[in-house]
């Protein structure tokens, strides 16, 4: 039975959970029935192509709910939304809230029972609306689909990994990607030192970039090693941006090697990694206003040389750092380092899922139609992956920012929004893309530059998708709070030198200890 009647209260606790996630968040690292069977291959899949999908109604219009991962109104939505209903044949009605506020609107939007046909989600709202019946069960949709059955999938794990008690109730068209630690080459050559493999190693780099010249201004200890946005993150995979420290340290739930749900928080392995932080944080290695630093203020002071660690999202931020610090008149070459002996593997977040509602009134058209459309292989996908032509890209030749481009050579124009750049992508970045193209070559394979190629290939090759953690009605009552709990024991651990052991008797006292294991039970139950 679907319990509509507790969707409010389930987002009251998530957007608390994920409301300071998307602060300053924003995009880092989006006819008639005869005339679309005319389109260009994959545009309008059609049934029984080999995934023995049944005959699926084709829908009028499809109201969708995205975040601004898709090309916003400034950034030309109109040309998107004219093509993509040029492709299709079908109306389309976009409801895109601010990015910062997106969550809050998709709660409101729920509570108020006027549901969008398909919704973007991030993991952690995906597994509470389908505990919740807000989302449709896709399942048999999928393992019928002519995209399953089309051999343009190259990363099926992604898809497997989002099935929540043998259901599934979305796609991601792309991997979540993930972040990977950038050392300045420059840096590294003016101590003396090679690109660390051991924490060891590691330590000593941040100790040579703190207490020595680093930056080769002739002043010794004016640097340090590196900084972070929060000495814990605040959605899964949490540890992504000091992973060298935390190491097999996970802070929340996971399904360890007995198949078991447990709490990694109170494990061992977690003390350890906070004795590693206090450690490196007393020292000075790590930028004492990393605890309340936002991304943004670390891209700032790293682009500002004033420290030469920085891990961070992987691919096209690469180049954006390289060509900041560039700007600031620093040398800014940067090296993508393989994860350090202890990591083993860098930490990739589950993407962000396109899901049908429950109250949709064709499912299976709004699943065929839409979603699956994005990954055809041809004219739909470029459409997702680099926007529209004329508007986001072109193929003509001419100058745009500065760089002079052939005729018929494939390149981004200038960001409609932020003059003197230009776009990189649209709602699907292709280097995490799951799909091929098939109907004709990535057309923009050739403009990825070798850093943002270097990092993300680094990344893709060294990296494991952190755990889809289910959820049930224990978890949307106390998890909440227990996060505000152990944050301030890391933080407390960390910056003010209180014991561990200390802090997790006040865990057991506050009741930490207690919601921990009834959310761990509640779990195992399943």
């Amino acid at each position: 039975m679907r319990k509509f009647s507790k969707v409010l209260a389930l987002t009251l606790v998530l957007t608390m959970v994920m409301s300071s996630v998307l602060t300053g968040c924003k995009k880092e690292n989006g006819t008639e029935e005869t005339q679309t069977k005319t389109q260009t291959q994959g545009a309008t899949p059609q049934a029984d192509q080999g995934g023995g999908e049944a005959e699926i109604e084709k829908p009028k219009k499809i109201t969708i709910m995205v975040d601004g991962t898709l090309f916003t109104k400034a950034n030309g939505r109109d040309a998107f939304e004219a093509k993509w209903e040029e492709l299709s044949g079908i109306d389309l009605e976009i409801i895109q809230p601010d990015h910062d506020a997106y969550y809050d609107v998709v709660g409101q939007t729920l509570a108020s029972g006027d549901w969008p046909d398909a919704i973007l989600l991030s993991s952690t709202f995906y597994s509470g609306y389908a505990e919740e019946g807000v989302l449709w069960d896709m399942t048999d949709f999928w393992e019928n689909s002519e995209l399953k059955a089309s051999g343009r999938i190259n990363n099926e794990a992604i898809t497997d990994s989002l099935y929540i008690d043998g259901k599934l109730y979305g796609l991601s068209p792309a991997r979540g990607n993930g972040c990977i630690t950038y050392v300045k080459k420059a840096w590294l050559e003016n101590v003396g030192l090679d690109v660390p493999t051991t924490f060891d190693e590691y330590i000593a780099m941040l100790d040579a970039f703190t207490k020595g010249d680093p930056d080769n201004n002739g002043i010794d200890g004016d640097t340090y090693g590196v900084s972070s946005a929060g000495l814990i993150g605040v959605e899964a995979p949490y540890t992504n941006y000091l992973p060298e420290f935390y190491q097999d340290a996970f802070p929340s739930f996971y399904k360890n090697a007995d198949g078991q749900w447990v709490d990694g928080f109170s494990e061992e392995a977690m003390a350890g990694a906070l004795e590693r932080l206090r450690d490196a944080y007393e020292k000075g290695y790590i930028d004492k206003e990393s605890l309340t630093n936002g991304t943004s203020d670390c891209r700032n002071k790293f682009y500002e040389d004033k420290f030469g660690v920085f891990t961070y999202w992987a691919g096209t931020w690469a180049t954006n750092m390289r060509t900041n610090l560039e700007a600031n008149g620093f040398d800014g070459e940067l090296i993508p380092i393989e994860p350090i002996k202890e990591v083993g593997a860098y930490l990739e977040r589950q993407a962000p899922v396109w899901c049908v509602t429950a109250k949709a009134e064709n499912p299976e058209g709004v699943a065929k139609y839409f979603i699956e459309s994005m990954l055809d292989g041809g004219e739909m996908q470029q459409l997702f992956t680099y926007g529209v032509e004329g508007t986001h890209w072109s193929t003509k030749e001419e100058e745009v920012c500065g760089k002079i481009y052939e005729e018929g050579q494939f390149h981004m124009l200038e960001n409609l929004e932020t003059k003197g750049t230009q776009y990189t992508k649209n709602h699907i970045d292709p280097l995490l893309s799951i799909g091929n193209f098939t109907a004709f070559e990535d057309p923009g394979a050739e403009q990825v530059t070798a850093d943002t190629r270097i990092s993300q290939e680094t990344f893709n090759n060294h990296s494991k998708v952190v755990q889809l953690v289910p959820s049930t009605d224990v978890m949307s009552q106390y998890n909440g709070d227990l996060t505000t709990l152990k944050r301030e024991i890391i933080a407390n651990v960390v910056t003010q030198g209180i014991s561990f052991e200390d802090e997790m008797k006040r865990y057991e006292e506050e009741g930490g200890a207690e919601w921990s294991k009834a959310i761990v039970d509640s779990l195992n139950a399943k």
